[in-house]
């Protein structure tokens, strides 16, 4: 039986150095039998030589749309916004499974070319839990950027200016000298420690937002942790919220919600609020529980004002990408955690953990309207392209 190969395409969203592969997991795959073939990348964290040298094979940077159809795509972000139908299967986070804006065409090109998605997102164990994702490093990433733009507010000479442009950090310990420094220089013109609360302090995600917290010198007391025990007692919006300094939302929606704030409870006298950190960054989502910005913001430019009608002054935070901003640790610990489900790829067809993925995605594309779906025909489970969408 010829060998499963992997192709680890090059990343193309701006600022995007994070890798689904490292070197250390492509060595353990070649050493398993598989071929890694892995385009050239100047943005990628990892030189191109790193993966040589443990016996990948270099590719062009932008190759994979003509590579052979059995190679799989592996990536992380979504591909660009292009119409040609795809014809691979590709292994990433495609952000269209949720009723997303233009989710329809982003799914219905899988289809359309008889390709397939394995969408990172919904690997699971087998007890629901996802089997590598992002959360802790962005929850960590969401939280210092938090921490900064509390800080510039602060400042008289900056106050009221669009926070500058970030960029990514070789090393958490960089991260960390620098968000201290900003907390430092943030507590020269306030008489208290920022509140920091977190929504989904209990998950992957919260809990790194509480590690940056730890790691910068914030006390415990000025911690404030809510989960599913909290905001079961009662539905949002929560004052608690607006009372606070910083707020960093880090949870997974799965289904609507009473919103967290809104702009009435903005208006509230008691507000101290001046940093939204939505790390689950639901902007399309028509579930968003917090429904007071509607874009996302980049690392070119990191925050969206909020009209308030007092001070402090608020911005949002809602980069889909934050743990780009330590991408070599983001990358070494979701690839880790992927590796043990891709040295069953040679026999995803009857694993599990490969198999739900293919199921969710076949019911996906059931669930595409009319217009999208004319383009194709379902016989036994695959799909036949028929025509272009």
């Amino acid at each position: 039986m010829a060998a499963t190969t992997l192709h680890l395409r090059s990343e193309c969203k701006p600022m995007e150095h994070r890798s689904a592969l490292t070197p250390r997991t492509t060595e353990q795959l070649l050493e398993a039998g598989y071929k890694v073939n892995v385009e050239r990348s100047p943005e990628r964290i990892f030189e191109d030589s790193e993966f040589e040298a443990v016996g990948a094979t270099l590719i062009p940077e932008g190759s994979w749309p003509s590579a052979p159809s059995d190679h799989l795509i592996i990536g992380l972000k979504e591909l660009p916004e292009e119409d040609f139908p795809l014809n691979h299967t590709h292994i990433q986070f495609a952000h269209c499974y949720k009723g997303q804006s233009n989710w329809e065409e982003v799914l219905s090109r899988f289809p359309s070319g008889s390709g397939t998605l394995y969408d990172l997102e919904f690997l699971n164990d087998e007890n629901g839990r996802r089997v590598a994702a992002f959360g802790y490093h962005a929850g960590y990433a969401g939280a210092a950027i938090a921490v900064m733009v509390w800080a510039w507010q602060l400042d008289p000479a900056t106050k009221g200016k669009p926070f500058p442009s970030i960029d990514y950090y070789r090393s958490e310990a960089d991260l960390v000298a620098k968000v201290k420094r900003s907390l430092e220089e943030g507590m020269k013109h306030t008489t208290s420690i920022p509140r920091v609360m977190v929504m989904g302090a209990l998950g992957r995600c919260g809990s790194g937002a509480l590690g940056l917290c730890k790691a910068i010198g914030v006390p415990d007391f000025s911690m404030v942790r809510w989960d599913l025990a909290e905001t079961s007692q009662r539905p949002g919006p929560y004052e608690e919220i607006v009372e606070s300094d910083i707020f960093v939302n880090c949870i997974y929606l799965s289904k609507p919600i009473p919103p967290f704030i809104n702009r009435e409870t903005l208006s509230s006298p008691k507000r101290k609020l001046s940093v939204v950190c939505d790390v689950s960054c639901d902007t399309t989502n028509p579930h968003n529980p917090i429904p007071i910005y509607d874009i996302c913001t980049t690392f070119e430019k990191p925050t969206v004002p909020v009209k308030v009608d007092r001070d402090p002054p608020l911005s949002v935070i809602s980069i889909d990408h934050l743990p780009s901003l330590l991408p070599r640790e983001a990358s070494q610990d979701f690839s880790d955690a992927l590796l043990p489900s891709l040295l069953k790829l040679h026999n995803r067809k009857q694993e599990r953990v490969w198999q739900q993925a293919e199921d969710l995605f076949r019911e996906k594309v059931a669930g595409l309207s009319a217009k999208w779906r004319q383009g194709q025909a379902f016989l036994g489970g695959a799909a036949v392209p028929t025509g272009r969408p």
